[in-house]
């Protein structure tokens, strides 16, 4: 993947002085410990999920401070990401496809990561950091390792309590990873079982304010960009968008969504329910379309958004598809008067900045952001949302938790499967908009002082300040 170096004082006036000081230190540092050493990341997507997200932006921020940042992304048949899926599934806690992770999927694992392996040690020097992103590119640790190359496994996903699942993922993961001494997670709960603690560096993700997905937009793009995709009503003109792109050169919207709708979206005035993510049975979509249906009184007149990628978009989720199926069907068995206001929106991923736009529209325009996940690595939406100080509905689950304290940055449902719970806390932020401006106002300072790529680059520069 091609990284063009941003320079990270862009973000002096969000952060302060202090802070910026802290931040061009910390990368003096790393930059002379490396000694021109590489800092080489894989994982096994583009885009269409948060790593690929934080990964474009981050690496930005490094290559600007004079660091040889570099990513890579694996390839793999659907046989492969499937076991993957699984893996992920496992570390989250979940059966998934309630697939086996037997011997066969061990070899099929191994084969694919053997052919990729040999395009990865073409670029890898002795003394290079490696920093494998989730199950996908694990199985490179050892011949990484046997290369000379220092080793970091970064996991994104897990469990706060581990079982059975739990145990099967590690169970396969083991043999890849028990060489690797580093360890890098969101929360201390998903660290291998057997790590060293030591050897564990917790860094919780962070978003990037200067993104497509998280840059300011007028409340006039706002309504000509969903207007023109045709997630609100009113948009019979093509807009003039002036989104910048991750290089800085300007964008344009030019695609639609694909949305299924009974009758015409919602109109501009409507107050808007979203939930933004990946077609994962984690994000519990189903629940979502539910919980809104049965428990939001239709006479507040808010409509419920569910947007996710373009199922086929994402090349290592091949679980989308049979996910977005189920939401349809979900979807067709609500009453007519209850599908009029619930809307499923495939959002183009053919350009992944475009998309991002498109998002960041629909969390500015959206009256409440929920996220109702049964299991959550961070909740890089919940973040998002935070920085443009949205009222919040979300499940307390993994970070998410960190991110949100119940009453003061949002609201936290401590049963994800509480429906009625959910539409209650919903109902509470339409009708109560001083309340709903308050928490977001709250989110928003939070998400300055917590969330921004500063501190998390300050801490991956003490991480890589420790080569040798």
């Amino acid at each position: 993947m091609q990284v063009q170096a941003a320079d990270i004082a862009r973000l002096a006036p969000l952060i302060g002085v202090e802070r910026m000081e802290t931040v061009e230190h910390v990368a003096e540092v790393a930059h002379a410990a490396l000694a021109g050493r590489a800092v080489i990341n894989i994982n096994s997507a583009a885009a269409g999920g948060g790593v690929a997200e934080m990964l474009t932006s981050l690496l930005s921020y490094v290559r600007g401070a004079g660091i040889d940042a570099r990513w890579l992304v694996i390839s793999g048949d659907h046989a492969f990401f499937e076991t993957t899926k699984r893996i992920h599934h496992g570390l989250y806690g979940g059966p998934g496809d309630g697939g086996p992770l037997g011997e066969f999927e061990r070899r099929h694992y191994e084969q694919v990561l053997h052919e990729n392996a040999n395009e990865v040690m073409a670029v890898v020097r002795r003394g290079d950091v490696i920093l494998l992103h989730d199950p996908q590119p694990a199985g490179l640790a050892r011949v990484l390792a046997a290369a000379g190359a220092r080793v970091i496994w970064r996991c994104h996903v897990g469990c706060d309590v581990p079982n059975e699942w739990t145990r099967r993922a590690w169970e396969f993961l083991r043999p890849y990873l028990d060489g690797v001494s580093e360890y890098v997670v969101s929360l201390p709960a998903f660290a291998p079982p057997w790590a060293d603690p030591a050897g564990v560096t917790v860094i919780p993700p962070s978003i990037d304010p200067f993104s497509p997905k998280n840059q300011p937009m007028s409340r006039r793009t706002v309504h000509m960009t969903l207007g023109y995709v045709g997630l609100v009503g009113d948009g019979s003109h093509r807009p003039d968008v002036p989104f910048a792109r991750c290089d800085g050169s300007p964008g344009r919207i030019n695609r639609h969504a694909d949305i299924l709708q009974t009758g015409p979206p919602p109109p501009p005035e409507a107050p808007l329910v979203i939930q933004v993510s990946r077609w994962d049975h984690q994000k519990d979509m189903e629940g979502v379309i539910a919980g809104f249906a049965e428990h939001v009184d239709p006479r507040l007149g808010a409509h419920l958004v569910l947007a996710g990628p373009i199922v086929t978009g994402v090349a290592d989720d091949p679980e989308a598809r049979v996910v977005l199926e189920q939401c349809i069907v979900r979807w067709r068995q609500l009453p007519h008067a209850e599908r009029s206001r619930v809307h499923l929106a495939c959002l183009p991923m053919a350009d992944p900045d475009e998309q991002a736009a498109i998002v960041n529209a629909l969390q500015r325009h959206a009256r409440v952001v929920v996220q109702k996940s049964l299991a959550e690595g961070f909740g890089l939406t919940v973040t998002e949302a935070m920085w443009k100080a949205r009222p919040i509905v979300a499940s307390a689950v993994g970070g998410i938790v960190d991110q949100i304290i119940d009453g003061e940055h949002g609201l936290l449902l401590g049963d994800p499967g509480d429906l009625a719970g959910f539409g209650r806390a919903i109902s509470s932020l339409l009708t109560d908009p001083q309340e709903a401006e308050r928490l977001g106002r709250n989110a928003q300072l939070r998400a300055t002082e917590e969330y921004l790529g500063d501190r998390h680059l300050v801490q991956y520069g003490l991480l890589f300040a420790g080569a040798h």
